[in-house]
């Protein structure tokens, strides 16, 4: 299985773990951050699923760093949402999702 289609499986697992966190935060009545948690938690799948079908390496590249400016996003929600006592879990896998991201764009810069 390549890279790509690893990163494709776990972003969707991470999106499925995030709506289910979304759900949580709308019955503790927090709609903000869980809301902005959800748009770039989501968006991160889609952009790598758009990347698989990219037209050119710049394209997937260009798609790829997308995916990884919404996961660090996402990171900083979860940060936030931790330090504010509504999430207790510390979501391991968007670090994963991250270094998996840098690694495939890095190497795919240098085969370019």
């Amino acid at each position: 299985m390549s890279k790509q289609n690893i990163i494709a499986e776990l972003s969707i697992e991470f999106a499925l773990i995030t709506i289910e966190q979304y759900k949580f935060l709308l019955t503790q009545k927090e709609y903000i951050m869980s809301k902005q948690l959800l748009r770039s938690a989501t968006s991160i799948g889609a952009n790598i699923h758009e990347a698989i079908s990219a037209e050119s390496k710049k394209d997937f590249i260009h798609k790829l760093s997308i995916s990884l400016k919404e996961a660090r996003e996402t990171k900083y929600w979860l940060i936030l949402l931790k330090k504010s006592s509504y999430l207790k879990s510390n979501f391991e896998k968007i670090d994963t999702i991250i270094k998996i991201l840098v690694s495939i764009i890095l190497t795919t810069k240098q085969k370019k």
